[in-house]
């Protein structure tokens, strides 16, 4: 813990984090703290899974600590705004965890549930309060929330809330916060939309990046398996079959196909549950715990969980499809190799799909190997289908050519027969009476 006890947190928080287990920081946690604690803003350039979460956790949690200052109702000290509710659950969890028996409390408020439970929390007040845009707009409309103590903002996975249409909301929210307050940006990646929204939040952050933009985690042993779309469910078996697959991620385009996935795996009696949108919220939390207790193998989900679940012990991810968009990928692999861990990605590609991976590959730089070692291999790729067209035209030509042949020789050896007839002359009727008296002189 040597290193842990350089970032000047206080002794339960160091308790704490000893007791997950942990025995050194990250490097966004290292490099991100010590600012942190001083007060400055910071701008966090982090991919998923490089522990970005308890490094704002652990200085709001040591502020919060240090200065007892009683919450009063429908307010907050720190509000950290994130874009799922699993997220924001797993938020709060985390800071729980580690402000445990500290006097700290933390909640969480999101849409999907019933909101009196969320208000009668917020009739008492909240200390570390983590929510989703939407229904935490609904209750500050209401009268429910208000931000008079409010110390600390976070906005957590700021790209992925403004690609999922929030941005109305956060401004909303960002217009009734206090103008002096300690403020946050984690996002992954850095377009320009983020790059104004940091400026206009910001006052001279420290910025923090530990991973180069578009990048993927190193630890993940990445494959792609071409495949025709009829058999993807068998290969999905058959990858599944694997005894090093203790637990696996499996990604589905659409929220039918990844329930239609989880029937076909009970049937083959693979324990698997899916957790998407039109789940409800008990079902996924339910589905979520299952999952990270080992008592279901494989969870099936939509991109709507590609940010929102950090489970240490996924040991592969399995992309039955490939997302639309690139950058998905990289979050949707970046649920395996977590807390320094080795992880496997494995992808599944249809001839469909292949632009796709294409899109994946240049976003991330990087060309996934092909994994030919399967029953289910076909030939997907740009240059393998540009062999494998040229050697149809060249058989097909082969065919034509033959058929040609057989055709020229058959009708030269009709021609010859036809010209034999014409030419042969026929026997005259003075020969044939010849013929007919010499038979007869012949009897005679």
């Amino acid at each position: 813990m040597s290193e842990f006890n350089k970032l000047n947190l206080n002794n339960d928080l160091l308790k704490a984090i000893k007791a997950k287990g942990y025995t050194s920081p990250t490097p966004i946690q290292a490099e991100a703290v010590p600012p942190l604690l001083k007060g400055k803003d910071l701008l966090g350039i982090a991919q998923t899974g490089t522990g970005k979460t308890a490094a704002f956790a652990w200085p709001i949690i040591n502020k919060l600590a240090k200065d007892k200052t009683k919450t009063k109702p429908k307010n907050c000290r720190a509000l950290i705004l994130t874009p799922t509710r699993e997220l924001a659950s797993q938020i709060c969890e985390n800071f729980r965890t580690y402000s445990k028996g500290m006097g700290i409390f933390s909640g969480v408020i999101f849409g999907g549930v019933g909101k009196q439970g969320q208000i009668t929390m917020m009739k008492k007040g909240c200390d570390v309060l983590i929510a989703t845009p939407g229904r935490l707009v609904d209750l500050m409309s209401e009268g429910f929330i208000t931000f008079d103590q409010l110390e600390i903002f976070v906005l957590d996975e700021a790209d992925r809330m403004l690609d999922m249409g929030f941005i109305h909301d956060i401004k909303k929210v960002i217009a009734l916060l206090p103008k002096k307050r300690q403020t946050m940006l984690f996002s992954a990646t850095m377009p320009s939309s983020i790059s104004g929204l940091a400026k206009s939040l910001l006052d001279n952050p420290t910025r923090v990046e530990v991973t180069p933009e578009n990048t993927t985690v190193e630890k993940i042993d990445q494959t792609v398996l071409m495949v025709e779309k009829k058999n993807k469910m068998h290969l999905l078996k058959e990858t599944l079959s694997d005894a090093t697959i203790k637990s696996a991620l499996v990604f589905s385009r659409t929220k039918h196909g990844a329930d239609r996935i989880v029937r076909e795996l009970l049937k083959s009696e693979i324990s698997a549950v899916a957790i998407h949108g039109n789940k409800a919220q008990g079902a996924r939390e339910r589905a979520l715990k299952d999952f990270k207790a080992g008592k279901c193998k494989v969870l099936v989900a939509t991109d709507i969980a590609a940010r929102g679940i950090d489970i240490d012990r996924v040991t592969h991810v399995i992309n039955f499809n490939l997302p639309e968009d690139a950058e998905s990928y990289v979050h949707r692999i970046g649920r395996t190799a977590r807390a320094g861990r080795d992880g496997v990605s494995v992808s599944f590609c249809e001839a469909t799909e292949v632009k796709l991976l294409k899109n994946v590959e240049k976003f991330i730089k990087y060309k996934i190997p092909v994994n030919t070692d399967h029953d289910f291999h076909v030939v997907h790729t740009k240059e393998e289908i540009a062999a494998q067209e040229k050697l149809k035209k060249e058989a097909k030509a082969k065919h034509l050519a033959d058929r040609q042949k057989v055709r020229t020789k058959k009708r030269n050896s009709q021609n010859a027969r036809s010209g034999s007839i014409r030419t042969k002359k026929a026997p005259s009727k003075n020969t044939k009476k010849k013929v007919t008296k010499k038979k007869r002189g012949s009897r005679r």
